[in-house]
């Protein structure tokens, strides 16, 4: 507890720093700092966002979506090593230990939203490939949520895949790319094999194969962690089009497709009921087709982006007979077959004008949803359409930003009659929901924020026969303040620092998604920094604080279930001019107690990484990326907070990649 208090007074601390009064201010106009570490921290904003690039992606060698943005605070890991039983957990909302998602975080592939569901013990659904993408961005909070959807109370997760333009550099001709990786723990293997081809300067294409297999893992004292292994193969086609006069039109179309045979596995994915609901064979497949128009012309009034998209994910189980003493009961969950197809229409526009002395950049435009679910025995179907319109308007006038942001979202539930639903059943629900945040630059390198956000988890399927909650939607209001620095040639000349932190506190009531509880208060700060050299070397830190707690209808107060454990992640690194990166990571987690009766407590754990790069840019290797990095270097046997089974031992893991 000592050392957690030492942790919260140095980052109160490192948050009291960047609000400097305003006789501080300079009138002065700085160059862009460029801070040669790891991950950029967003200073020029407001919102809470973390953006992990292809470097980085290439760097981390995750295996899963789960495990790369693990590595931003405020997110946390509901196991994470394999795409089955993981969940991600932000700000204390997202997976619980009953279903992979609580519907408050929003996950998103190249803006089709993906339906994970709130399946009995199957995770978060979020059966993909880490190679298949260059780019996530993280938002944690409500806040720069509203042009994506509702409900965001937790965060959201935004995935980018590639373009063929990425490996052509924009010009005529073919490239490729192979990468082949290797870890020792679970003996997994990944091949990413990436062809792209640019016939002309309007015209692109690239097809991407991954293949991906892990066996069962073991953990620091060498037992087996209970995570099965997996075989994931996924592939990605993806074209653009470009046209018009002025080359300012463009058509873009994917298709994103993954996976997987699971046979004779527990059919409780996060490893909690001791065998009693019996193994299944389980097939999932998931795909992902999205198709964007996008016109930008002269006009600074009109930059139009319209994405059509189709979320599919389709699991079917067979239940292994006699495989759970609860016979019948057992066989119904484990035979039950699940299938959500979300289909989505975002249009959009930004206008860029002044009116006066404001300067304004709004997005506004509407979204048509609809989601249709399969019945199946543990899960009601039907179908939920939506449609929603939204502005966010940035303005700004000299030093100030002032961002307000509105959304309105109507929603019409409707399930037919079956033989589990002898009569059909509609609801009809709408909700309004905003938010606004102020920046102030002092000129001088500093910058402070606040924002507040209101929002509205509108009712779900999994509800229906529950006329309460078919009717009653979940709210949620955050507050948060900040500031943040940013400078070159702060110690030394070259040298760089930007430094970010901000406080929170997120009110949830009518809460429908937790039984026994009635309402949430979670509070916490999030800090980043990164700070580098002339010579090379770097510093990455992240940490986040949190807490929360619980009411439930009658008053009682408790700790909330899921909030997660303080953390502290550390990365010191140099880069060689020779094309070499050396890296060691540090994450160090507090003791998590504050626990109610039924909850045991989580020792701390301190676990280090160690990576290191080589680029070559001439020679014979030109073109090839060599890396090794080695995940829990000393082997700690450990359990995360929020997981539900322990964290694998020592993993060394090897890549090459080869570009043609």
């Amino acid at each position: 507890m000592a050392a957690c208090s030492r942790m919260r007074v140095a980052l109160l601390g490192s948050a009291a720093f960047l609000f400097p009064i305003h006789a501080l201010a300079q009138d002065m106009l700085l160059a862009p700092i460029v801070v040669e570490s790891k991950r950029d921290v967003a200073t020029d904003t407001a919102a809470p966002t973390t953006t992990i690039d292809q470097r980085e992606i290439d760097d981390r060698q995750a295996s899963t979506i789960a495990e790369l943005i693990d590595s931003v605070p405020g997110v946390t890991l509901m196991n994470g090593s394999t795409p089955s039983g993981s969940g991600i957990n932000i700000r204390g909302f997202g997976a619980t230990g009953t279903y992979g998602t609580d519907q408050m975080v929003l996950i998103q592939i190249d803006g089709a939203t993906q339906g994970s569901e709130e399946l009995y013990r199957l995770g978060t659904q979020l059966y993909t490939d880490p190679s298949l993408y260059k780019e996530v961005t993280v938002n944690r909070g409500t806040v720069g949520s509203f042009e994506y959807g509702s409900g965001v109370v937790g965060g959201m997760v935004r995935l980018r895949t590639k373009d063929a333009s990425d490996f052509t550099g924009g010009v005529p001709g073919i490239a490729a790319r192979q990468t082949l990786q290797y870890g020792t723990n679970g003996d997994s293997v990944i091949s990413s094999s990436i062809l792209a081809w640019q016939p002309t300067d309007d015209l692109e294409f690239l097809g991407q194969y991954t293949w991906q297999k892990q066996n069962r893992q073991e953990d620091g004292d060498g037992e087996d962690v209970g995570a099965e292994g997996f075989i994931l193969p996924s592939y990605l086609l993806k074209g653009k089009y470009t046209f018009g006069a002025a080359r300012n039109q463009s058509v873009t179309l994917s298709y994103n497709h993954t996976n997987t045979d699971e046979s004779d596995v527990p059919y409780d994915q996060f490893g909690l009921g001791a065998g009693m609901f019996g193994n299944v064979d389980r097939k999932i497949n998931t795909r992902t087709m999205v198709m964007l128009y996008e016109w930008d012309p002269a006009s600074p009034l009109w930059k139009i982006e319209a994405n059509l998209s189709y979320a599919d994910q389709k699991i079917d189980s067979t239940y292994i007979e006699g495989s759970s003493p609860f016979g019948p009961t057992a066989a119904a969950l484990g035979d039950a077959d699940h299938r959500y197809e979300t289909t989505k229409l975002t249009v959009k526009n930004t206008a860029a004008f002044a009116t006066g002395a404001f300067d304004h950049d709004l997005r506004a435009g509407f979204e048509v949803i609809r989601k249709e679910r399969a019945e199946a025995s543990s899960a009601p179907g039907g179908t939920d359409k939506r449609f929603a319109l939204f502005a966010v308007d940035d303005i700004t006038a000299g030093a100030w930003t002032f961002s307000p942001a509105l959304r309105y979202e109507t929603q019409d539930l409707e399930r037919a009659a079956s033989a589990a639903a002898a009569t059909g059943t509609q609801f009809d629900n709408d909700a309004v929901m905003g938010g606004a945040s102020v920046r102030y630059d002092f000129g001088n390198g500093f910058s402070t924020f606040a924002s507040g956000a209101y929002t509205e988890n509108l009712p779900i399927l999994d509800d229906f026969g529950n006329q309460i909650y078919m009717e009653q939607s979940q709210k949620a209001r955050t507050w948060e303040i900040g500031g943040a620095f940013e400078r070159g040639d702060v110690a030394m000349a070259g040298d760089a620092l930007a430094v970010k932190a901000n406080l929170y506190q997120t009110d949830l009531w009518d809460v429908t998604s937790y039984s026994g509880v009635d309402e949430v208060e979670t509070k916490g700060i999030e800090l980043e920094a990164a700070y580098s050299m002339a010579s090379g070397f770097y510093v990455d830190v992240n940490a986040n604080i949190a807490e929360g707690d619980a009411r439930d209808a009658a008053g009682a107060e408790g700790y909330w279930t899921n909030a997660a454990a303080d953390r502290l992640r550390v990365t010191l690194g140099q880069r060689l001019d020779n094309g070499l990166d050396l890296s060691l990571e540090t994450v160090a987690s507090a003791r998590f107690d504050r626990v109610n009766a039924a909850t045991p407590e989580v020792p701390g754990s301190v676990v280090h990484n160690l990576r290191a790069s080589y680029t070559p840019e001439t020679g014979p290797l030109a073109g090839t990326e060599l890396r090794v990095g080695v995940e829990n270097l000393f082997d700690t046997d450990y359990r995360p907070r929020l997981a539900t089974r322990d964290a694998p031992g020592r993993n060394i893991k090897f890549t090459i990649a080869k570009a043609f």
